[in-house]
């Protein structure tokens, strides 16, 4: 049953975020007005119940795990925050990237899916991950702890960007990186709901007054964008 469940949760998941799906929602959050931010609608948060989307056979094709990684050029000996870490697609190859003498702090917030994160890694055999329980909140990254933060199509689902992303700015180091991946919001054809889009303008209008400063955004992917910030005194 489980099993199951599971399927149906990831094909409502689908649904979510496909922009072939109706557009009423019968999510209380994603009909209130409140729920919105700097001028764009708050994504819902995906439940661990459509666990099973977050590996899609396709996603790797379409997003191109390895080729965000080559970007960043992640050093050996790196600390690096994967926040909204869902099952750890992203956690796995960040362990890798940093080595032995590196560390991946996985960030989320439903119990749920850090099990199914924490199954992932021992599965895996990999002993340089650290599973932190953040909040809508909070967080929950150390002070200065990392080289690098990192938001895969988590960003916009944040009910509170100014409270997270002040702990995440805190939990950089003075040279330490933000990198948003984010569907293009001025791509209509992008098969997603424009909710769980992004325009660049919009990221960059948004960052700013939280502390940070844009560097650049690469554009090579299909669907999505790489963009990368530092702190705001922390020039490039």
């Amino acid at each position: 049953m489980l099993g199951q469940s599971r399927r149906l949760a990831a094909l409502a998941l689908v649904a979510a975020c496909s922009s072939s799906a109706p557009t009423q929602s019968t999510d209380k959050r994603a009909q209130d007005d409140r729920a919105s931010y700097e001028g764009r609608p708050i994504a819902e948060t995906c439940s661990y119940l459509g666990a099973d989307w977050l590996d899609r056979a396709d996603r790797e094709a379409r997003e191109q795990p390895e080729r965000v990684l080559d970007l960043l050029a992640i050093q050996p000996g790196s600390t690096v925050a994967d926040v909204g870490a869902g099952t750890g697609y992203f956690t796995v190859r960040l362990a890798k990237r940093v080595g032995a003498t590196g560390e991946v702090i996985a960030t989320e917030l439903q119990p749920e899916m850090l099990r199914l994160l924490d199954h992932r890694v021992s599965r895996e055999r990999i002993t340089n991950v650290r599973l932190i329980r953040g909040t809508e909140q909070e967080a929950k990254l150390p002070e200065r702890c990392c080289d690098l933060v990192l938001m895969v199509d988590v960003y916009h689902e944040l009910s509170s960007p100014p409270a997270i992303m002040a702990g995440v700015r805190r939990a950089l180091k003075p040279k330490g990186r933000l990198v948003l991946v984010e569907y293009k919001g001025e791509d209509p054809k992008i098969p997603i709901k424009p909710e769980h889009k992004m325009t660049l303008a919009q990221i960059k209008k948004e960052l700013a007054p939280l502390g940070f400063a844009f560097v650049t955004s690469h554009e090579t992917l299909p669907d999505q964008r790489v963009v990368i910030f530092t702190r705001d005194d922390a020039p490039p």
